[in-house]
């Protein structure tokens, strides 16, 4: 696979890839445990590691919370439909989603709707709090239509690359 970022030009390699699976599964692997997994010495696993970082295939490193365990029992999906589509609205609408705690996910997409949004809160009375005070409140949405889920079935932010070839 070649990737250009800032106009550097970058093949990642099956190493390359098993090093992003690998963390992917446990992002608190130590170099020496990532190194061994992959099958590398440390030395060129670390090199391969701060390339990953620098060309920004490697954005960050992120905790995944258990939501139920802190009190976060329902997750909404909510299809938006903006009353006009030119870039002042669609900026400003972005902006406002961005600043609500309970949107954990937001895209603009294409299709019936303007925006796919995934929604985490307690239970019901705080979603009608949630649609109430915050998303309802935000200027320029002609239509929602709201989905409750019932269960996960799967959650990842990235594919596994190396089930990708």
């Amino acid at each position: 696979m070649v990737y250009i970022l800032n106009r550097t030009e970058y093949t990642l390699d099956r190493i390359d890839r098993k090093i992003l699976s690998a963390l992917r599964g446990n992002g608190r692997l130590t170099v020496a445990q990532l190194a061994e997994e992959v099958g590398l010495s440390s030395s060129p696993c670390w090199t391969r590691l701060k390339r990953l970082e620098t060309l920004k295939i490697i954005e960050g490193y992120t905790v995944n919370v258990n939501q139920k365990a802190i009190g976060i029992h329902e997750v909404f999906f909510i299809e938006i439909t903006l009353e006009r589509h030119d870039d002042e609205m669609l900026e400003n609408f972005s902006e406002a989603l961005a600043d609500i705690p309970e949107v954990v996910e937001a895209h603009l997409v294409t299709g019936d709707y303007d925006y796919l949004v995934k929604v985490a809160v307690k239970d019901a009375d705080h979603y009608e709090r949630f649609l109430r005070k915050k998303l309802y409140s935000i200027k320029g949405i002609r239509h929602t239509r709201s989905t409750f889920a019932l269960r996960p079935l799967k959650s990842a932010n990235t594919a596994d690359l190396m089930l990708i070839e």
